[in-house]
């Protein structure tokens, strides 16, 4: 393992690691919604907002799948350092990091009806995240947003699997947003 495994977490891990989760439950409770946060510094091709929220979602109890683009000897050194987290094929992941086209979405599981929390995030890099596209619906919604999506079809089709489905964060530099499985998509 090299040093800078050990480099990149938060600095102060109880204010950070707090921070973090409230902007990811802000961005899930509030679809569509681009919120800034900050505190990890992991190496590349992982964003600020990517490696904040591994660090504030992942441990040794949830398998991760790493994108191509993202399955890097310093990537993988830098998450088994902070997170202990166990890398897994994406059948087995309860995360997942890349880029959409890294991503294989039939093959992540997406729970069952006895437990529908038992499926995947995907914690997508994108190339910009903006509230313009697509046009989101539902839960957390007043009326209607807009977020700038990879793929529209995928995402009706996954909020018609509800209550089963895949749950997604986009990140991009130091910002993200989310997408759960509730939200409509047109």
């Amino acid at each position: 393992m090299q040093a800078h495994a050990l480099e990149g977490g938060f600095t102060n891990a109880p204010i950070d690691a707090a921070r973090a989760f409230r902007g990811l439950m802000t961005a899930m409770a509030r679809p569509g919604t681009v919120c800034d946060v900050s505190g990890a510094t992991p190496p590349a091709p992982l964003s600020v907002a990517a490696g904040t929220a591994i660090l504030t979602l992942c441990d040794p109890d949830t398998p991760i799948y790493l994108g191509a683009a993202c399955d890097t000897q310093d990537v993988r050194d830098w998450i088994t350092f902070q997170t202990g987290a166990p890398f897994a094929p994406a059948d087995k992941a309860m995360f997942a990091v890349g880029g959409w086209d890294d991503l294989p979405l039939a093959k992540f599981a997406i729970g069952t009806a006895e437990y529908p929390d038992r499926s995947a995030t995907l914690i997508v890099e994108m190339p910009e995240l903006s509230p313009h596209g697509a046009t989101l619906s539902g839960p957390g919604i007043k009326d209607s947003t807009n977020l700038s999506l990879p793929d529209c079809a995928a995402f009706q089709a996954n909020v018609t699997l509800f209550p089963l489905g895949l749950d997604f964060i986009f990140t991009c530099a130091d910002r993200l947003a989310a997408l759960p499985r509730t939200t409509r998509v047109r």
